[in-house]
């Protein structure tokens, strides 16, 4: 059989040649977006328009340009201008790790198909256990993601405190989670995967500044037992997505504690402010959870999609999915730790603690604080810009590096200026120099920055305030 295409795809001095193109592709790139050089954070196309583009590019497209052409026609998250979703702007020896990871492709399931990386896996997860304040009895491992790490501590949870095997015999009875009305949807998801249904989703009202409102918990939890659900958890924001305020993690701890519900923290976003000497403040609280979710591709820098699970006790995170898969999974004598598909949702992963270890190494904890706080800084200064400009509003003061807020003129109501926010996003996407997004607050639509980027300036902020303010001039006089 002629292996000539095997032999062209493996070939050493190829991939030398094209892994040289494409990390100069790559520099170039950061030189130009963060340096600001680079006047567009997305080429914005309609679905069907870029659909239409690679399909004929697979057919008459030249694959020698297909990196470049990708670059070209993708969002750019290390450009000053992104302040979009919640997606680091990757460092670049973490986008390294990830060449590595994706080149070796040890898929982790079992000690022998990845040494290295799940060795370095526990040393990460006990880092960050250390950190938060656990001790030395904790236990974490990575995963896929802060759904899917969310999912996986609430089954964990729900392992730990109901006493039936569920695994075995399905609910016995109905059982709920407590969650702030502004939690992350994953939550929610997560929840009726599990089947809880709707009613086993216990929403807790927010206060005005949307964080949840703790004194409201005692008579969420007494309204769910009267329906007859047992409560086995409880899940603190820090923070909430849409807003980026945190809930109260002290007395949510207090709470949980009396009624000896299972505390997980949803930390995927905010959870990283463990590193910042300013803002670990808005985790206190944090070490009495029973479960912490962190994402590394958030405010960590490191590529999609990577999320840190971690237990205050170590046994609950071997526990969760324990079955019997003999061709795969051999019984062991002691934590056996080392033996990852056993812990978590997945089988098969990615070594993504090369991501962590790799920056922990290079640069210590202090690339983190100052990461955090630096993002989380200017996030508080847009916040205060904006409450000092009259044509804004902000939805809340700002926690973090998330700020909600709207343009508003006098001339409109609630109503009118709920389209015309939305149809100033969509022009700034269509423009493509900003990449924001936006959410609605009890009724009220609000433009939303995520502050990623560590080469954003005030300058670009103020930029942003001067085209939203055109932006809408130029909409209300075509309307006229």
């Amino acid at each position: 059989m002629d292996t000539s295409l095997l032999k062209k795809a493996y070939s050493p001095e190829a991939f030398r040649e094209q892994g040289h193109r494409l990390v100069d592709l790559l520099a170039d790139h950061l030189t130009d977006t963060s340096s600001g050089k680079s006047n567009k954070t997305i080429a914005w196309n309609l679905p069907e328009k870029e659909h239409e583009y690679w399909a004929d590019f697979l057919e008459n497209g030249n694959e020698q340009n297909f990196f470049q052409t990708v670059i070209a026609r993708t969002t750019h998250v290390h450009n000053p201008k992104y302040m979009g979703h919640q997606v680091a702007p990757t460092a670049p020896m973490a986008a390294l790790a990830g060449l590595l990871s994706s080149f070796l492709n040890n898929g982790m399931a079992v000690y022998e198909m990845g040494m290295s990386s799940s060795a370095i896996e526990r040393i990460v997860t006990d880092l960050l256990c250390k950190k938060i304040g656990f001790t030395t009895s904790a236990r974490g491992f990575l995963t896929s993601g802060g759904t899917l790490a969310n999912l996986t501590a609430l089954l964990s949870a729900r392992k730990a405190q109901v006493e039936h095997d569920v695994w075995i015999s399905g609910h016995g009875e109905p059982l709920g989670v407590m969650v702030s009305e502004e939690a992350h949807y994953c939550v929610d998801r997560a929840a009726r995967i599990m089947g809880l249904g709707e009613q086993g989703i216990i929403k807790v009202p927010v206060k005005t500044d949307y964080s949840m409102d703790t004194s409201k918990l005692e008579a969420c939890y007494q309204k769910a037992v009267e329906d007859g659900i047992r409560i086995f958890a409880i899940v603190g924001s820090a923070p909430s997505t849409a807003t980026g305020i945190y809930d109260d993690l002290d007395e949510i701890a207090k709470f949980a504690q009396k009624h000896g519900l299972w505390f997980h923290v949803d930390g995927a976003h905010g959870g990283a402010a463990i590193f910042s000497k300013k803002y670990s403040s808005t985790v206190k609280g944090i070490e009495c959870a029973d479960s912490v979710v962190i994402d590394g591709h958030k405010m960590m820098m490191m590529p999609i999609i990577t999320t840190a699970l971690l237990f205050k006790n170590g046994g609950h995170s071997h526990t969760t999915f324990s079955q019997k898969a003999d061709y795969l999974l051999e019984q062991a004598e002691g934590e056996d730790w080392y033996n990852l598909a056993k812990r978590t949702f997945e089988c098969t992963k990615t070594m993504m603690s090369l991501y962590w270890f790799i920056l922990f190494k290079t640069y210590g904890n202090a690339i983190f604080d100052e990461y955090v706080t630096h993002q989380y800084d200017l996030g508080q200064r847009f916040g205060k810009i904006i409450q000092e400009n009259p044509d804004f509003e902000l939805a809340v003061p700002p926690a973090s590096n998330i700020v909600c807020f709207r343009y508003i003129t006098d001339s409109l109501s609630d109503d009118e200026l709920n389209i015309l926010n939305k149809t100033i996003r969509k022009a700034l996407l269509e423009d493509g120099e900003f990449y924001m997004v936006q959410t609605t607050l009890k009724g009220i639509h609000y433009l939303r920055c995520t502050i990623m980027n560590p080469f954003t300036t005030e300058v670009h902020l103020a930029q942003l305030l001067q085209k939203i303010k055109k932006t809408a001039k130029e909409i209300e006089l075509s309307r006229v």
